[in-house]
């Protein structure tokens, strides 16, 4: 019998890397047939600290370091490509991702999204859904398209909203779902 195949990940961050932890968790006990073999951020941030300590290779492109937001973008893209990841997955990563970082990895670059999509898309989806007083929310995992929040879905994850929840619980429950 063969072995699963290893897929190598590269994970893009802004955070605290607790989505990021939870997959290269995941891919230690068999559950996702991968290896992280690379995280990339855009900021010196706890996910890269995180991942300091798995020993996975991490790389920091602040984007105040290039003349361009198109240099910037060209750098990430680059970098992501070094390992040859069959999969790049944006789990906290809080930028967006150039025509040009998409079309490097077709069919291979998903996102983490604390909402059930279509709804509170954006960089502030936990605080939209208490705001909009809505029962339940959820977590989604879905294709990078050229929209923000767009992608076909790959599935979603529901997470009732309790009284009494701010951001950081409901975010936390979100995250653990």
């Amino acid at each position: 019998m063969n072995p699963a195949p290893c897929h190598p990940i590269v994970v893009l961050v802004s955070g605290s890397g607790s989505n990021m932890e939870a997959l290269a968790g995941a891919c230690e006990r068999g559950l996702v047939p991968g290896r992280l073999t690379g995280v990339l951020a855009d900021r010196e941030c706890e996910g890269i600290e995180r991942a300091r300590r798995r020993g996975i290779a991490v790389q920091v492109l602040a984007p105040k370091a290039f003349a361009t937001r198109a240099e910037w973008n060209l750098a990430l893209r680059d970098a992501a490509l070094r390992p040859a990841p069959d999969l790049v997955v944006s789990a906290g990563f809080m930028r967006i991702l150039a025509p040009s970082f998409v079309d490097a990895f077709p069919g291979r670059l998903i996102n983490l999204h604390p909402a059930l999509l279509p709804d509170f898309p954006g960089a502030h989806a936990v605080q939209d859904a208490l705001a909009a007083g809505v029962a339940v929310t959820g977590a989604t995992v879905h294709h990078i398209d050229y929209q923000v929040d767009h992608g076909e879905v790959i599935l979603q994850a529901e997470v009732e909203v309790l009284p009494g929840d701010d951001s950081g619980s409901l975010h936390a429950r979100i995250k653990e779902a």
